[in-house]
């Protein structure tokens, strides 16, 4: 069983910001939460606010579409081209998908290949998320709630991924379609 991280990892880009500028073209009143998350943002950057707080703000444009997994369905239609070649290529049914993403901005892809998702769970109305964003040290604990310890491969675009890191027997950097060892690209930092 190998765990991919999603954004920048096997899709190249945000797929929430990609999500975001989609919804934008779709409902122009998206535009309306940019000043209270910028206010957010800057309540972020200073500690003030935490990660779920933020991104509950950030989501909170889901609330202008009635039927969000639909959109979430036609996004998809328009965006599966930015799937990487190398996770097309190696794609197998045992793999999860553990992101920090919406569950159910996710869903269509994960369901589409046959793939177990796990991300972060947020009322599709209102866009607040329900716990914990799927990040970092959550990740890990989401992945032990599903009596998953190990893994043999782990991908991620990112150093943050690291708890993911120390429960796989091999693990990687991907740079656009370039897959590095965990530990060479880590010496870079060093």
């Amino acid at each position: 069983m190998n765990i991919y991280d999603f954004d920048n990892t096997i899709y190249d880009g945000d797929s929430s910001v990609d999500f975001f500028k989609y919804c934008i073209g779709k409902d122009k009143r998206c535009l309306f939460i940019l000043p209270k998350f910028a206010l957010m943002s800057f309540l972020y950057f200073i500690k003030i606010a935490n990660k779920e707080q933020l991104k509950s703000c950030f989501f909170s444009f889901i609330k202008y579409f009635s039927d969000i997994d639909k959109m979430a369905l036609n996004f998809w239609k328009h965006k599966k081209y930015k799937l990487k070649e190398f996770y097309i290529k190696c794609m197998n049914k045992n793999d999860i998908i553990v992101s920090a993403s919406p569950y159910f901005l996710l869903e269509c892809v994960a369901q589409k290949y046959g793939i177990k998702l796990i991300a972060t769970e947020m009322n599709k109305k209102t866009g607040k998320i329900k716990g914990k964003n799927c990040h970092g040290n959550e990740k890990v604990r989401r992945l032990k709630k599903e009596n998953i310890y190990e893994c043999e491969e782990f991908y991620s675009d990112s150093l943050s991924d690291e708890p993911l890191s120390k429960i796989a027997k091999k693990a990687y950097i991907v740079k656009k379609e370039k897959i590095i060892p965990w530990d060479e690209y880590k010496k870079q930092f060093k």
